[in-house]
């Protein structure tokens, strides 16, 4: 393995890259494989306000393990007893990725840690202690000469336990550059094979950021990966972290969503596909992730953290392929790729959601009304297309039933009447199977049905679909909370499928059961309405295709 001052032919240091943990990851040639270090069960977790039990983390570490990243920083084992469990039930159970636990440099802890790792397939011990003025004089109360000593007592006990040990010299942003490197080549002087550096509060700017890898793979000689470990508090946790494998890091440790203490971590879903989309700036560099399990992991991560995904987050935001503008829908209509840089099936998500607005164009109305199988044109297009203009100046959310309804009357078609819940009962509990009553009506006329199902909601579906008798299959279920508290209203949209056609519904309230219910139904009406429409042929004129 070359040293830290060598270049390989294509003139990029190669040290910082351990031929070892490259052998260990199982990724082929080291030089090319981005490390994906994934914190969130450990750096995520301490966000305020997240508090996962252990069966909680296990679930998201199997999602980790399917999503494919390397590194599964599992927690800080010294921390408390349950952290401790945590890990080693991680350990015990999570096969693929490499488990590690984070420890200060005493003895004790690195000794706690190893404990709860030993019987991990492969671990790591990830050594810390801060470095900076800040923290030494205010928090640690040790002189330089102290946190030398400890760094290599830590390092040194760390390495008589594993072959894989990581360093990080807390809050390396605001370190002297002397003894940063003073402490670095000491670590690395007592076996740390990977060195982390982290931008603990968010001080780093990208140009800086990748400034201060390139110093420290230049001055620290040794067989080791360089790696970064950003925080988002000036909003350039992602730009810093690929700033820092542009200048040769070749691991990143992220959390999905970029959850984590204060504004956050640098988010595993951005710095991922950033590499994969700019392959030009990035020509050697792969990772491992299976990216089309971005959005799942996503929603599992957002669902047992109570933290939910902004709209607009990059990638897995509920927005990130919505367009609502005129000129973007007529260009992702024509051809995706006019407004959207990431195909949205290959992070797991639906791509070119339009949605119609005050800023809707014509070619996105038309678009909507045909996939509702209504198809209309010329004059009666041209005035339904004003209506909705009107319309849509004054109402924020335009529904499929306002569509219906704006077009129906300029056509002279009558609007399907729908089905009405009535009442509600469900039962379930420990004991006995979940059941439900429902009582629908339409056009005057009730219906009551009673079913059985694997819980309440199930329960209420199968009543209503008894009810309807519509013959619909389920596609497609999620619930979310629209607003915090015990009293949180749930939002459940149902998808539902029969004879080629693909409807949703929504539903909202305080009862989960009551809002799947009322998604279902919704959902009903909608099939209900796409099959009489789709025995009638509507059609005038040719569209016009004007701006």
């Amino acid at each position: 393995m070359t040293s830290s001052s060598d270049n390989n032919s294509n003139g990029k240091v190669s040290a910082g890259v351990s031929e070892s943990a490259g052998r260990d990851q199982g990724k082929g040639n080291p030089e090319e494989h981005l490390v994906i270090f994934d914190t969130t069960l450990r750096d995520g977790e301490q966000a305020p306000g997240i508090s996962l039990d252990p069966q909680e983390k296990l679930e998201i570490a199997e999602q980790l393990a399917r999503l494919g990243v390397d590194y599964i920083e599992a927690g800080f084992p010294v921390s408390s007893q349950g952290d401790f469990d945590s890990v080693q039930a991680i350990a015990r159970s999570i096969h693929g990725p490499v488990i590690c636990g984070l420890s200060r440099t005493h003895v004790s802890d690195v000794d706690r840690c190893y404990d709860a790792l030993k019987d991990a397939d492969r671990a790591r011990i990830h050594v810390f202690i801060s470095t900076s003025p800040e923290h030494m004089e205010y928090m640690l109360k040790m002189s330089p000469e102290q946190v030398m000593r400890e760094v290599h007592t830590g390092v040194a006990r760390a390495r008589e336990h594993l072959e894989d040990v990581e360093f990080s010299p807390q809050d390396a942003t605001r370190t002297s550059m002397d003894f940063l490197l003073e402490v670095l080549n000491e670590a690395v002087s007592q076996g740390a094979t990977t060195l982390n550096i982290p931008d603990t509060v968010g001080y780093g700017i990208p140009w800086d950021f990748g400034h201060l890898i390139t110093r420290i793979r230049k001055e620290v000689p040794g067989d080791y990966i360089i790696s970064t470990h950003c925080h988002n508090d000036l909003g350039l946790a992602t730009a810093n972290s690929i700033a820092g494998v542009q200048a040769g890091a070749r691991q990143v440790e992220v959390c999905i969503n970029g959850i984590g203490e204060r504004a956050g971590n640098a988010a595993l879903e951005e710095v991922v596909m950033a590499v994969n989309i700019r392959g030009d700036q990035f020509p050697a560099v792969r990772t491992g992730i299976n990216t089309e399990e971005l959005a799942r992991t996503s929603r599992l991560v957002s669902r047992l953290t109570g933290y939910p995904v902004q709209y607009n987050k990059a990638v897995v935001g509920r927005n990130a392929f919505a367009h609502e503008a005129g000129i973007h829908q007529h260009g992702v209509l024509s051809d995706r790729r006019t407004y959207e840089i990431i195909d949205a099936a290959t992070v797991g998500q639906q791509g070119s959601q339009i949605v119609l607005g005050k800023h809707s164009g014509r070619h996105a109305f038309i678009d909507s009304l045909e996939k509702m199988g209504i198809h209309a044109h010329g004059d009666v297009i041209n005035q339904a297309f004003r209506r909705f203009k009107d319309l849509a100046d004054r109402k924020v959310e335009i529904t499929e039933a306002d569509l219906e309804a704006i077009v129906a009357e300029e056509i002279g078609m009558d609007v399907v009447e729908g089905y009405v819940l009535e009442s509600l009962e469900v039962s379930g509990g420990t004991q006995g199977a979940p059941k439900a009553k429902v009582v629908v009506s339409r056009s005057g006329t009730s219906k009551e049905a009673t079913s059985e199902g694997n819980g309440m909601i199930d329960a209420a579906c199968r009543a209503i679909e008894a009810a309807t008798s519509t013959g619909a299959e389920l596609a497609g279920f999620s619930v979310s909370s629209v607003t915090g508290g015990i009293d949180a209203l749930g939002d459940v949209v149902i998808q539902l499928k029969s004879d080629g056609i693909k409807v949703s519904g929504k539903g909202v309230s305080t009862d989960v059961v009551e809002a799947s219910a009322r998604a279902y139904l919704a959902a009903v009406n909608r099939l209900v309405r796409a099959k009489s429409r789709s025995t009638h042929d509507h059609s005038v004129l040719e569209a016009d295709t004007g701006p």
